[in-house]
């Protein structure tokens, strides 16, 4: 049987005891970690993204994806403070639903998190180029984005050839090479301690809000009604594509459950750090984003009635050719939503204090995916399931070394070749995946084992996961068509990765997994 290895909570807590991480984190860390790993995706990169799928209608996107995430916390939180161990989804599953879902909920995880921390550097790549070129420094093209790139795959591989087309690759570039940078100084962060990261993340958290709450104050004032009209350009398709995009700005406060193993009195601080940090970063979003349209609007660029695809290299030719026209960006072109709209509106030199910010406070987003992929491996590697160097623990620092390393090349090689709004997109389809099944596992365990303790307890349950479940159905197929092709892709390969080598090497599957503990 392929079902039939399901590994004991207690084995996993006993296991964690005798090779766990230092615990050294409390809620006011955790909650700003969640801050810190969602506050900066949504706002400061994707808003571009969701106005050009859904125009003035993103606001209705970020309600639905943060609807969606609401009860997926509460369902992470009751597993959270019941195995408040490393692993967050693929830990739960592996209890509930056995090994073979839980190595998928684990190398989806990988989309989630480490091609999320290569989204994120790309979008801080577009903020630090932006940066230093408001100070007259240009970073060539060439070595700041892929769109050039791109734009020649996209004739390679049968794309029709096309004025936009052209114009991406004459104005493009091949390599992402600051991106690259931003993980290589993230990676080694992670290498130095868990609480050195922690702190560092609080100060930039800050930063982070002291900007949005100064651009909310400049941008409400001078909100125009009409630019919300039409609400609805692209329909409400629109704005349930949008949401599945979106829905990558809200990704990350997951990550807060992968830190449970080194928290303080994890069965009170985590459900806090996950459900307070969502709550913050909710309300900041929506009032960044009415801020954002109401100031100078977020029509979508359309092609014969046609939303053009964000991220494309039509839609990259077709803002070159509107600004050399000399017309002013709009919203969707800028590759710096918030910054380009402060200058439009009369406030460039607070724009670029807006951009600075960005550049200081997005690495921790990236720290923050980083941290939940290097968990995640980390535990699959103390499974068996990987190779069992990748759980060594550094002898001074006390951090998975090795997996961290591993992650951010991996990270890199990402982050240098692909543009932002596909690598969020291919993201959120594992993400997901991973919050679909902590949903069903919730439920399954108040069947099998309904006297363990359970210091949080996810209220109505039997109505919160379910409405996750169809949330988390929604919004993957509301995803392009690549994203939603991506998952079962890479799905195909973990199943012969687990096959062919970790099914064998199973602790569980090997009965050595209570001699672990």
């Amino acid at each position: 049987m392929i079902f039939d290895r399901v590994k004991p909570l207690d084995a996993i807590l006993a296991t964690a005891e005798a090779k766990g991480l230092k615990r050294s984190l409390g809620a006011f860390q955790l909650t700003m970690l969640g801050i810190g790993a969602v506050i900066g995706t949504g706002i400061f990169v994707l808003t571009s993204e969701a106005a050009q799928k859904a125009g003035p209608g993103m606001l209705l996107s970020f309600v639905v994806a943060g609807f969606v995430c609401a009860v997926a916390a509460l369902c992470y939180s009751e597993l959270a403070s019941m195995v408040p161990v490393s692993g967050s989804a693929y830990t739960y599953t592996y209890a509930v639903t056995g090994e073979l879902l839980a190595w998928m909920v684990g190398w989806a995880l990988i989309l989630e998190y480490a091609v999320g921390a290569s989204a994120v550097a790309v979008g801080w790549s577009n903020h630090f180029a932006g940066l230093l070129a408001g100070l007259g420094v240009h970073i060539p093209a060439a070595i700041s984005n892929a769109d050039a790139l791109m734009a020649h795959a996209a004739v390679a591989f049968g794309a029709a050839p096309s004025t936009d087309l052209a114009t991406a690759m004459t104005v493009g570039g091949w390599i992402n090479i600051p991106a690259v940078l931003i993980v290589g100084l993230v990676t080694w962060l992670l290498v130095v301690g868990t609480t050195e990261s922690a702190r560092v993340n609080a100060v930039l958290v800050a930063i982070k809000i002291a900007a949005l709450t100064l651009f909310v104050i400049l941008t409400i004032p001078v909100l125009k009604s009409s630019n919300f009209d039409p609400l609805l350009p692209t329909g409400t398709a629109g704005v349930f594509g949008a949401a599945a995009s979106i829905f990558f700005a809200y990704v990350g406060f997951d990550a807060v459950s992968t830190a449970a193993e080194e928290t303080k009195n994890p069965q009170r601080n985590v459900p806090i750090g996950l459900i307070g940090s969502l709550g913050i970063c909710t309300i900041f979003y929506l009032l960044v984003a009415t801020g954002a349209i109401g100031a100078i609007g977020a029509q979508p660029v359309m092609d014969a009635g046609v939303a053009l695809s964000p991220g494309s290299p039509e839609l990259a030719g077709r803002c070159a050719g509107i600004v050399a026209g000399g017309a002013v960006e709009p919203l969707v072109c800028s590759k710096e939503a918030l910054v380009h709209v402060l200058a439009t509106i009369g406030w460039p030199g607070v724009g670029r204090l807006v951009g600075l910010a960005a550049v200081l406070a997005l690495p921790s987003v990236v720290l923050m995916m980083m941290f939940g992929q290097t968990r995640v491996f980390f535990t699959m590697a103390r499974d068996g399931l990987l190779p069992e160097r990748l759980a060594s623990i550094h002898p001074r620092f006390r951090t998975p070394h090795v997996v961290t390393v591993v992650t951010g090349i991996g990270a890199a090689v990402a982050s240098a070749f692909l543009p932002v709004g596909k690598l969020a997109d291919y993201s959120n389809s594992g993400t997901l995946f991973a919050f679909l099944m902590v949903a069903v596992s919730v439920m399954v365990l108040r069947r099998t084992d309904p006297g363990r303790n359970r210091p949080f307890r996810t209220p109505a349950v039997y109505i919160v996961a379910p409405l996750a479940i169809i949330g988390c159905l929604g919004l993957y197929f509301s995803l392009p068509l690549t994203a939603i092709l991506v998952l079962p892709g890479w799905g195909a390969i973990g199943l012969l990765i687990y096959f062919f080598y970790s099914r064998s090497r199973s602790h569980v599957g090997r009965g050595v997994a209570d001699a672990l503990g």
